[in-house]
């Protein structure tokens, strides 16, 4: 019985985990959306454009009004002794009894002339003191550039998430490009090995009625067997494949992905010629406005260093009351508290920090020259890997079209060998190398394939393209 039970409950739990696996059915262009906004590093940029706005405020908010409160608590195990002069007191024996008995001191003396010092205790054993202090800046050159920084450091956060889309898209079209190369080079080796496995069963039974060679036979099982690793390679490079692409989209690497698209497809729909001689803009480029917010905090950063040889001022108001009693009595309700209050102003004046200040400003400078030059080597860069992108797309839209010819024609050529090879009239050897040569061309093709997918992916990145996926 408790077999049954067990077999019972062990087909509940595989079907109810294979019911919460998810599955995901995607075109790129889905894709691509999906991975915009569940991707790692999406995500992540998200958060750093959170941080950013919480940034701008916090640097805000120190040039609006603080309120701080305090409370202390003393209690002296062991309260200090001042020590006063004797002329002060009254020279007679009641007075000097007076003291000696309320401080208990022991004086062991009688009466004389004043001279000398008297101990005396001051205050109470213990004591409490409540404050509130609101202090408002009236006027700090730092904090002024402070603000500005601030909005800079936005900006700049805003643009890298904007950067990190463009990468996300091509991440996502290159681990989209090679699932489907797998899918495409299974597809193919499935076909060739069926091909292949018919020509050696035929060329055996030829062999086995003694009218060809046994290296013939010996020839295309060799070419079997690789045929058939290549496959079981392929075969688990497609399970790695799936699970980069998970990791681009940011979905479990173990969840199961339908892909709509096919590798032949997207290689027509990705075959834009007026991407070529599209004009680049490198103002535009994100990039490019990086580089120049950089500057634009270098230039801030100067500001920043000549403010600190202004003058700050503040202002505070302060309200307190202090308690004092030989007991903890503080709560009680004939507990007497005595307050306070201060009103008051602060003017800090740099005056000479032994040309310190000169040299961070001399340093900020320096910086500020770094970042035009960085700005200048960022404009020439980029304008260059946009010529470069561009001849890498018409490169691989050339090489589409001329390796899609010759898969024709070396499926025609090996057919040919294959009829001749059966007839009589060619050797094995012919018969591999047209083998050989077909199954290298069908490799070039897919490869190109995936190729014109790729370099129009970094094509559209390196002219800052917008990205516009299907929702």
């Amino acid at each position: 019985m408790n077999k049954y039970i067990y077999i019972i409950c062990f087909f509940v739990f595989t079907f109810s985990v294979k019911a919460q696996e998810k599955t995901l059915q995607l075109s790129l262009d889905e894709a691509i959306a999906f991975a915009l906004e569940n991707s790692y590093n999406a995500k992540a940029a998200k958060n750093d454009i959170k941080s950013a706005n919480e940034k701008v405020w916090e640097t805000t908010a120190i040039g609006l009004p603080q309120i701080n409160a305090a409370v202390d608590y003393q209690n002296f195990l062991k309260q200090p002794v001042s020590l006063l002069p004797a002329a002060a007191f009254d020279n007679t024996s009641s007075t000097v009894s007076t003291v000696e008995d309320y401080f208990d001191l022991q004086a062991n003396r009688e009466p004389t002339a004043p001279g000398g010092f008297i101990p005396v205790v001051f205050g109470t054993p213990q004591n409490m003191n409540a404050t509130v202090t609101l202090t408002q800046l009236l006027f700090d050159g730092s904090y002024l550039v402070g603000l500005q920084a601030s909005k800079t450091f936005l900006k700049i956060t805003t643009q890298a998430e904007e950067k990190t889309e463009l990468l996300t898209r091509e991440a996502v079209v290159n681990a989209y490009g090679n699932v489907l190369v797998t899918q495409s080079s299974i597809s193919i080796l499935e076909s060739n090995i069926k091909i292949l496995q018919k020509n050696y069963d035929d060329a055996k039974k030829i062999y086995e009625n003694g009218l060809n060679e046994e290296e013939d036979v010996e020839q295309l099982e060799i070419t079997l067997g690789n045929l058939k690793n290549q496959l079981k390679s392929v075969q688990r490079m497609e399970e790695i494949a799936y699970q980069m692409l998970n990791l681009a989209l940011g979905s479990s690497i173990n969840t199961t992905l339908i892909l709509t698209d096919n590798l032949e497809s997207l290689a027509t729909e990705n075959i834009q010629l007026g991407l070529i001689s599209e004009p680049f803009n490198v103002n535009n480029h994100i990039d490019f406005r990086i580089a120049e917010n950089n500057r634009e905090g270098s230039l801030l950063n100067v500001k920043l260093e000549k403010s600190k040889y202004l003058p700050t001022l503040s202002a505070f108001v302060n309200y307190g009351t202090q308690a004092f009693s030989d007991s903890f009595s503080f709560f009680d309700g004939d507990q007497r508290w005595f307050e306070s209050s201060l009103l008051g102003v602060s003017l800090n004046v740099p005056i000479f920090s032994s040309f310190s200040r000169k040299s961070k400003v001399s340093q900020a400078k320096l910086e500020l020259e770094t970042a035009d030059i960085r700005l200048e080597e960022t404009k020439q860069r980029l304008s260059l890997q946009a010529q470069k992108a561009q001849n890498d797309y018409q490169f691989s839209i050339e090489n589409y079209q001329t390796a899609k010819k010759n898969v024709g024609l070396a499926e025609r050529i090996e057919k040919k060998q294959r009829i001749k090879f059966f007839e009589g009239i060619s050797s094995s050897f012919d018969l591999l190398q047209a083998q050989n040569q077909l199954y290298s061309q069908q490799q070039s093709y897919i490869q190109s394939m995936l190729d014109v997918i790729s370099t129009k992916a970094a094509l559209e990145n390196a002219l800052n393209l917008p990205i516009n996926p299907t929702k």
